[in-house]
């Protein structure tokens, strides 16, 4: 009776891990999907910007070569 015991003891443990095993691997897929969307975010994030920023740059420039332009015909010796 008692080696019996003994046994299915050693059943519930080796299906307990087996169990918490899966629950790991579970959370490991989860993780790594939540991850995979925070860099994709964040890459998203980065082109916008620097798309952004390069119009608002090009945007001044040209502004200020307009201006150079106006500037120009208004000083130019008649």
């Amino acid at each position: 009776m008692k080696r019996l015991l003994n046994v299915l003891i050693a059943g519930a443990l080796v299906a307990g891990s087996a169990g918490f095993a899966s629950v790991q691997e579970g959370v490991k897929s989860t993780t790594k999907a939540v991850g995979e969307g925070t860099k994709n975010a964040a890459k998203s994030t980065a082109k916008t910007t620097k798309k952004t920023t390069k119009k608002a740059i090009h945007k001044g420039a040209k502004g200020t070569e307009k201006g150079a332009a106006t500037v120009e015909e208004k000083t130019a010796p008649k």
